[in-house]
């Protein structure tokens, strides 16, 4: 027995010993929005949980006890007691399941384990929904799930149907202590522990152990092993579905009854320390958060960029402490194009040609083309806000009052057998302001934009999300057409489009907040042309992109070191749970 306590000190050590790689291993979800644990996968502690099952299931995990009853011993209890069942027509017989093959078994076993079909562990069920046409079916209070209803982490949430007594007769029943497990779709594998009697539908298998304790049957099942043989046998590959026969073909380990007892108590105890490590980290992380939103809200709040450029000094001199997520350096970025827009990024030159003065130039332009007929005319704009101070050569100015609009054609064209391409949102830049036409996959000819009368995009024009998701934007390098799902302003000169960009970027947040929510939110073309900013100097405007462009790179090269990093140490981690199974 001293070798076995040693192995399960090992397995101690190897939790313990490593702590800071299970902690500190991060992969980010999400590169957009505020928040920092729910951008943010725990890959540490999701890989040394994932650990913690595969030792058990091992025999790595507790110490073994020559005086157990064997499992064989065990096995042959259960198939007495199921051909028992049988005989008294409690269930139906089983079909006999195949022998196991010294070519199927994944991995050895400890003396006294045995290796088993999961069919020979108990009796299986499959799902079934009640006739959805007999409403009294679904009157009653006995829960009736689905896949949506059984979480990845093993829980059963809240039914949102219910059946009768006689619902349930007509649907399959599991009772507590049974294992429910997805069998189709993307969430296949997917298991949990039923806590009390209830319905499920044909999207679920199911298995009633028979002396074995279910806790460790569940904990077999839930392994990444029996997972990765659950994939290679189900059928389809867009959408994955494995049949109960298969389903019961597949291999668990069995230990003596007393071992899985003592597993099931080991895996509890050393969940709970996984659960305690995600409550800190993420704390950690919050904290984190904190922390980078308050230093950032200093740059904002600096008076000029003078006293901007003492307060980034000392945001700069911790750089490698305080931006070390995806999330915090997105942030970052946030704050730069809101800091560009203010006037706050670059000190104002009182030789600059005014603002006021560019403006009447726009504002002729604009009529003119207008007047041409070359575009429509602006929409009736929103009331500005007052009290948006702005520098003082500045001026305070809506999109509508400087750009032409172009409003895509709803009428998706029916045919694209050309060059000029027809943008979508997936082709938006996610870092930068240009659109790549090599990411937009249809493209219209001349004769097809007619035919169809998709609007003609010039080239150098800002095009902006006005549905689902605001504060996108792309600068078109040639001419481009569009779907309904964008909107279009023709940059006149003296107005950079990058400048524009920033614009829109920083008021996203505000563009969501006006607008029109039916079962997707929009923009309509007022909200787009209402759209409030400063308009600085063109001269201002070429010192702020560049600004902004040379401290983006800052930010972009933060973003590579922290995916480096972040890759190192994924590849540790792996490593680490590769050589201890």
């Amino acid at each position: 027995m001293s070798n076995e306590h040693s192995r399960e000190h090992n397995v101690e050590s190897l939790i313990t010993e490593h702590i800071d790689i299970w902690t500190s291993t991060i992969k980010s979800k999400s590169a957009s929005g505020r928040g920092s644990s729910k951008k943010i996968d725990l890959y540490g502690i999701k890989k040394l949980r994932e650990l913690i099952l595969e030792l058990a299931v091992r025999g790595k995990l507790v110490p073994q006890d020559p005086s157990d009853e064997p499992a064989e011993v065990l096995l042959e209890r259960i198939a007495i007691e199921k051909a028992q069942l049988v005989k008294d027509k409690k269930i139906k017989k089983p079909k006999a399941l195949p022998e196991i093959s010294e070519e199927e078994k994944p991995f050895e076993l400890p003396n006294g384990w045995e290796w088993s079909r999961l069919g020979n562990t108990g009796f299986g069920s499959t799902g079934k929904t009640p006739n959805t046409k007999k409403v009294e079916y679904f009157k009653g209070n006995i829960p009736f799930i689905g896949p949506g209803q059984i979480t990845l982490n093993g829980q059963i949430l809240e039914s949102e149907k219910f059946l009768s007594a006689e619902g349930l007769k007509n649907s399959t029943e599991c009772v507590l202590g049974d294992i429910l497990m997805v069998c189709i779709g993307g969430s296949i594998g997917k298991a949990a522990i039923a806590k009390q009697t209830m319905g499920f539908n044909q999207q679920i298998n199911a298995i009633r152990a028979l002396k074995i304790r279910s806790e460790y049957l569940y904990l077999a099942v839930s392994t990444i092993t029996f997972y990765e043989e659950l994939l290679d046998i189900s059928t389809g590959s867009a959408t994955p579905i494995i049949n109960r026969g298969k389903w019961e073909e597949l291999l668990v380990p069995i230990p003596p009854l007393q071992e899985q007892h003592r597993i099931v108590a080991k895996v509890d105890e050393l969940m709970i320390l996984c659960d305690q490590l995600e409550s800190q980290t993420e704390k950690q992380l919050s904290a984190h958060q904190q922390l980078v939103e308050t230093l950032l809200a200093t740059l904002v709040a600096s008076e000029n960029a003078a006293e901007l450029n003492q307060n980034w000094k000392r945001l700069a001199a911790y750089f490698d402490l305080l931006f070390t997520t995806e999330v915090s350096i997105d942030q970052l970025k946030q704050t730069i194009l809101q800091l560009a827009v203010m006037g706050k990024l670059v000190p104002q030159n009182p030789n600059d040609e005014p603002a006021s003065k560019l403006l009447e130039r726009i504002k002729a332009e604009k009529e003119q083309l207008i007047k041409d007929k070359i575009y429509q005319k602006t929409s009736k704009l929103k009331p500005i806000n007052t009290d948006i101070q702005y520098p003082s050569n500045w001026v305070s100015v809506q999109t509508g009052q400087v750009c032409p609009s172009i409003v895509p054609n709803r009428d998706r064209p029916k045919s694209f057998t050309g060059n000029i391409p027809w943008v979508t949102l997936p082709a938006f830049p996610t870092q930068g302001f240009y659109l790549d036409n090599t990411n937009v996959e249809l493209a219209l000819t001349a004769l097809e934009v007619q035919q169809y009368s998709a609007r003609l995009i010039p080239e150098k024009s800002v095009l902006m999300s006005c549905v689902g998701r605001f504060g996108l934007t792309a600068i078109n390098t040639t001419s481009v057409t569009s779907n309904q799902q964008v909107h279009a302003f023709i940059v006149l000169n003296g107005l950079l489009p990058e400048y524009l960009s920033m614009v829109i970027k920083v008021e996203g947040k505000f563009l969501e907040n006006v607008a029109t929510s039916t079962t997707i939110a929009y923009l309509n073309k007022t909200n787009c042309e209402s759209i409030q900013f400063g308009l600085p100097p063109t001269e201002e405007q070429h010192r702020i992109v560049s600004k902004a462009d040379a401290l983006m790179a800052i930010c972009d090269q933060l973003k590579t070191k922290l995916s480096e990093s972040q890759q190192t140490q994924l590849h540790l981690t792996d490593a680490i749970v590769e050589q201890a199974v």
